[in-house]
C-alpha cells in the first residue's frame, strides 16, 4: 500500500511538470500559428512556475514571443511603449545567464539581442520625436547595453538629455563617447555650452582647445579662440589667429575689420589701414570699418595740425602751412568714410562729433552747422 502511495505522488509530480512544460510548448505552438496573445498568456504562466522558471528554453521562448509582438501591428497595441522590447531583452539576457553564451539557447539569445539593438534605437527615436524624452533615454540606454561599442546610442542619449534639460546626462554620455575616442564638432560645442552655463571657465577653455586640436579649421572654434585672446588683451597672438580665420573665411568683412582694430592697438597703422580697406571692399556697409578708417585719417590730420600749432612763429612760417595743407588732405580722406558711417548709423555721436570738425576744417560751414544742431537736439 505504501508503494502505491509513493507511485501516485511521483505520477502527480510528473503530471505537474508536464503541464508546465506543455505551457512552453503551447506558447511555441501559438507563436507559430501567429496567435501571439495566446502565446503570451502561456509563456507568462511558464515564467511564473517553479518547474520552468529556471530553464533557458522558457526565457528564450518568452523573448521571441515579446520580440514578435513588438513588431506586430496588431498585437503590438496590447503592449505599453517599450514594454515588448524591454521584456524581450530581459528574457534573452536571462536565457544567456542560465545557458551560457555557448549553450543552445544562449547562442540564439545573443544573436537575437543584436537584432533588438535596432528596435531599441528606433523606439528611442519615436519617443524623442514625440518629445517623451525620459522614455527615449531609457531606450537609448538599453541599446547601449545591447551594443556597448556602437556610438550612436550614446550620441542620441546625449541629444535626448539636452532636450530634457538634463545636462548631467548629456555630460555622462559625451564622456563615454570621449572614452571611446569619438569626436565631433557638435559634441565639443554642446559641452562648451554646458560649461558656459555652469560658469566653469577652466572646463570651457579645456574643451575649446580639445575642439581646436581635433578640428583646427572649424570656424566656430577658431573664432571663439580668437575672441578669448582679444578679450584677454593678447593682441600679438590674436594676429596669427585672425589671419588663420581669414584664410578659412576670406569673404568675411568683420574679420578684416577686427584685424584692423588689432593692428591699431599694436600701433601698426599701415597694416590697419589695409585691413580696413579690405573690409570695406568686402562689405561697404561695414560700419566699424568705415568709422575706423575715418578715424585713422582724422588722427593723421589732427597730428599734423597739432604739430603746426606747437611751432614758434619762425618755424610755422617756414613749414607750418605745409603741415596744415597735408593735414587738410587727410581730413578730406576721412570725409567719405565718416559720411558713410553716419549714413549707416545716423544717430551715432561718435561719428557726428569728428565729422562736424572735419566739415569745419574743410570750410563746409553749412554742413558743420547742420551737425552741430543735431548734436544740440535742434
Amino acid at each position: 500500500m505504501k508503494k502505491l502511495v509513493l507511485t501516485l505522488v511521483a505520477a502527480a509530480a510528473l503530471t505537474t511538470a508536464s503541464a508546465q512544460n506543455s505551457a512552453v510548448n503551447n506558447a511555441l505552438l501559438y507563436q507559430k500559428q501567429g496567435t501571439l496573445d495566446k502565446a503570451r498568456t502561456e509563456i507568462d504562466k511558464a515564467i511564473a512556475h517553479d518547474k520552468t522558471k529556471d530553464k533557458a528554453k522558457t526565457w528564450f521562448t518568452r523573448g521571441e514571443i515579446y520580440d514578435a509582438m513588438t513588431s506586430n501591428p496588431i498585437y503590438g497595441k496590447a503592449l505599453k511603449a517599450g514594454e515588448g522590447m524591454n521584456i524581450a531583452y530581459e528574457s534573452y539576457q536571462k536565457a544567456i545567464e542560465l545557458d551560457g553564451k555557448d549553450g543552445e539557447y544562449g547562442k540564439q539569445a545573443a544573436a537575437k539581442m543584436q537584432g533588438l539593438y535596432g528596435l531599441a534605437l528606433n523606439a528611442g527615436v519615436e519617443s524623442y520625436n514625440a518629445k517623451n524624452y525620459d522614455e527615449a533615454i531609457k531606450s537609448y540606454k538599453m541599446a547601449q547595453q545591447m551594443n556597448p561599442q556602437d556610438t550612436t546610442a550614446y550620441l542620441y542619449a546625449a541629444y535626448a538629455s539636452l532636450a530634457n534639460e538634463n545636462t548631467a546626462g548629456a555630460k555622462e554620455n559625451y564622456g563615454k563617447l570621449m572614452a571611446m575616442n569619438y569626436k565631433s564638432p557638435t559634441m565639443y560645442s554642446q559641452l562648451m555650452q554646458i560649461a558656459r552655463q555652469e560658469n566653469n571657465t577652466n572646463e570651457y577653455n579645456k574643451l575649446l582647445q580639445s575642439g581646436l586640436q581635433a578640428y583646427p579649421n572649424n570656424k566656430t572654434f577658431v573664432l571663439e579662440d580668437l575672441n578669448q585672446l582679444i578679450t584677454a588683451g593678447k593682441d600679438k597672438e590674436a594676429i596669427s589667429k585672425l589671419q588663420h580665420a581669414i584664410e578659412l573665411d576670406p569673404k568675411n568683412s568683420n574679420l578684416q575689420s577686427v584685424l584692423g582694430s588689432v593692428y591699431d592697438k599694436l600701433k601698426q597703422p599701415e597694416q590697419a589701414e589695409a585691413a580696413y580697406k579690405k573690409a570695406i571692399e568686402l562689405d561697404a556697409n561695414n560700419f566699424d570699418a568705415q568709422y575706423n578708417l575715418g578715424v585713422y585719417y582724422y588722427n593723421k590730420a589732427a597730428e599734423l595740425y597739432t604739430k603746426a600749432s606747437k611751432m614758434d612763429l619762425a618755424a610755422y612760417q617756414k613749414s607750418g602751412k605745409a603741415l596744415e595743407a597735408n593735414g587738410k588732405k587727410y581730413f578730406q580722406q576721412s570725409l567719405p568714410y565718416f559720411e558713410k558711417a553716419l549714413e549707416l548709423q545716423p544717430e551715432e555721436k561718435a561719428v557726428i562729433v569728428p565729422l562736424q570738425k572735419v566739415y569745419v576744417r574743410l570750410g563746409r560751414n553749412a554742413d558743420a552747422d547742420r551737425l552741430n544742431a543735431k548734436l544740440e537736439g535742434k
